[in-house]
């Protein structure tokens, strides 16, 4: 089957992630944030204690990357990791205080980027598209 570039899925995907990106970069500017580090916090917010390959997971960021952000996120006092006592492999990471008060201020920041984007789209047309994203997602290796 020839697709037309202007209709390939993946370049429509792609493009809009690119707008989505900088829009999500430029909001969190003044915290001095990547997208991918306040994504951490956020996760961390929402279950504190998570180990590192937890988040990359659930990122679907490869680990050395993620460790790499979580070094610096402790490295500027957003984070801590500790040790698992059974299996000193895995290393969690939690929250500081200063942490805490980042990540729940990032929070009304990602609600107003979500309002911004999902204007005049309705509540069905959204979780349509979620789903059909999943499946795309779902078909590829």
């Amino acid at each position: 089957m020839n697709v037309n570039l202007q209709h390939y899925i993946g370049l429509t995907i792609h493009q809009t992630d690119l707008l989505v990106s900088a829009f999500v970069k430029n909001n969190l500017a003044p915290l001095n944030l990547a997208p991918a580090q306040s994504l951490i916090l956020a996760l961390l917010l929402e279950q504190d204690g998570l180990t590192q390959n937890e988040i990359a997971e659930k990122m679907l960021r490869d680990k050395t990357n993620v460790a790499r952000m979580v070094a610096n996120l402790e490295g500027k006092g957003f984070v801590r990791r500790a040790t698992n006592q059974s299996d000193r492999r895995l290393l969690h990471v939690h929250l500081t205080e200063t942490g805490r008060e980042l990540a729940q201020s990032i929070i009304p920041i990602y609600e107003d980027i979500h309002h911004t984007i999902c204007q005049g789209v309705s509540q069905v047309e959204l979780d349509f598209l979620h789903s059909i994203l999943l499946k795309l997602r779902r078909n590829l290796p």
